[in-house]
Formats: C-alpha cells, sequence, structure tokens
C-alpha cells in the first residue's frame, strides 16, 4: 500500500507543534503499525531528518507504552487492540491517516508523540501498600473469594496503564485507570485494610494531577484495549462516598 502520514511534530515540551505530511510507499498489510513507524524512521534518518519520537516497549499490548490517537482515535479504529497489535491490513491504499499524541492537560507532550504519564505514577503512589502476613504461604482455600468477585477483580487487574481512557475523555478523566487500580484490590480480601485510604489518596492524588472529573459519557471504556468496563467506576464511586462519609463522620454511616 502506499499511504500518506500526518503526523504531530513536537521538538519539546515548549516549542509550538504542527501536523506535518509523510508519503510511505510500499507498505504490507502484515506490517503492525510500529513496524511502519520504524520503516518511516529509518527513511527519515538516512535522508539526514529527525526520526518521529513515540513510546514503545513490549509491543505485545502488554506493557501500556505505546500510545497514540489514530485518526481520532485512541489506539486506532480496531476495539481492544494496542497501537503496537493493530496491523495496516486495517487500512486502505491511498489512505492519509493523522497521528497525534495522547491530548490531556495531565499529560504534557514530551516530543513528537510522546508525552509525560508521570500522573499515572503519582496515582498509584498514593494508593499506597497492601497489609501481608509475613511468613509462609497462607493455605489456598483459608480465604474465599466469590467467583464474580475474583473475575470482576481480575478484569480490572488487566488495566495496563496505557492512558488511552484520558486520550479519548472529553474531560481528559482519568477516573477508567484510577478505578481500576482501586478496585481490583477493594474487591478482594487482601486490599481491605486500606480499603477506605486507599480511594481516597487515589482520587485525591487523580484530581490534584490535573485530570478532569467523570461525566460517564463512555468513551473511556470504548477505546481500552483491555474492555475495562465503566461499572468499575461505579465501584470506585462507592468506595470513595462510604470512605469520605465515614471519615467525616456523617449521620447514618
Amino acid at each position: 500500500m502506499n499511504l500518506t502520514l500526518r503526523i504531530w511534530r513536537q521538538s519539546g515540551p515548549d516549542d509550538p507543534g504542527r501536523m506535518v505530511s509523510y508519503p510511505v510507499p510500499d507498505v504490507s498489510p502484515d506490517m503492525s503499525f510500529l513496524e511502519m513507524l520504524d520503516v518511516l524512521n529509518e527513511r527519515l534518518t538516512l535522508d539526514g531528518e529527525e526520526p518521529v519520537a513515540f513510546d514503545h516497549d513490549c509491543r505485545e499490548g502488554i506493557c501500556g507504552a505505546c500510545g497514540m490517537v489514530i485518526n481520532g482515535v485512541a489506539h486506532g479504529p480496531e476495539r481492544a487492540t494496542t497501537a503496537c497489535q493493530l496491523h495496516m491490513r486495517h487500512f486502505s491504499d491511498g489512505q492519509t491517516i493523522d497521528i497525534e499524541p495522547w491530548r490531556a492537560r495531565a499529560f504534557p507532550v514530551v516530543k513528537d508523540l510522546v508525552v509525560d504519564r508521570t500522573a499515572f505514577d503519582q496515582i498509584i503512589a498514593a494508593g499506597g501498600y497492601i497489609t501481608a502476613p509475613a511468613g509462609s504461604a497462607p493455605e489456598a482455600h483459608a480465604q474465599l473469594v466469590r467467583k464474580s468477585d475474583a473475575d470482576a477483580a481480575f478484569e480490572s487487574a488487566a488495566c495496563i496503564g496505557c492512558g488511552a481512557c484520558v486520550a479519548a475523555c472529553p474531560n481528559g478523566s482519568a477516573m477508567l485507570f484510577t478505578a481500576a487500580k482501586v478496585t481490583h484490590l477493594s474487591l478482594l480480601p487482601q486490599g481491605q485494610p486500606e480499603r477506605s485510604t486507599r480511594v481516597v489518596g487515589m482520587v485525591d492524588a487523580h484530581d490534584a494531577a490535573g485530570f478532569g472529573g467523570c461525566t460517564n459519557i463512555g468513551e473511556c471504556t470504548a477505546v481500552c484495549p483491555k474492555g475495562i468496563p465503566l461499572t468499575s467506576i461505579g465501584r470506585l464511586n462507592r468506595d470513595y462516598l462510604k470512605a469520605t462519609r465515614d471519615r467525616d463522620g456523617a449521620p447514618g454511616t
């Protein structure tokens, strides 16, 4: 295929950015999207031009490093697929593809398609640790966990922290990410001792980082490569409401 890429180029956080067009001929439909960018960067390097900066690591849809908006959709047109697992067979010969970084106040652009996702680390750090007894491993059946709770916890734990939910949200909210990190512990016995302090700390860190509020639009779940559902935000809201009522000594708690 012969494609035209319109890529956001920005030299640094304080520099103005712009969309730059690049023709990319002879693209194999079996290439991944990142492999196609590798081909472009190799050509740019040989021509003495600056290659396009983008995040990547495992290229297996596991690490969450890759992140870009492709034709207006976080991670591209395929549902439940990261940009590194997106293949060029999903595009057409002669197509123009727009590629931009995540857009959010809490994710400042570092260079080109690379953004600073330190805000996610701050949310995780605010969650603290879980209390776990030292010694040998407990008996596997000592603490029973309902199948529905185990399934929901595993579903939330699948979050890879890519930031697509933030990029897709018109409010720039990271509530789906925060909810996934909160609820996968709040559903399990190991997460109960710090359940209240964890949810309050992580939500406060979310707001302090500059993320917007959630208004239940649902764009986050639509682009999430791991299919984390909107119900996880509902669980977070219930935990947060209960924790703050208990903390403030509200009547009826």
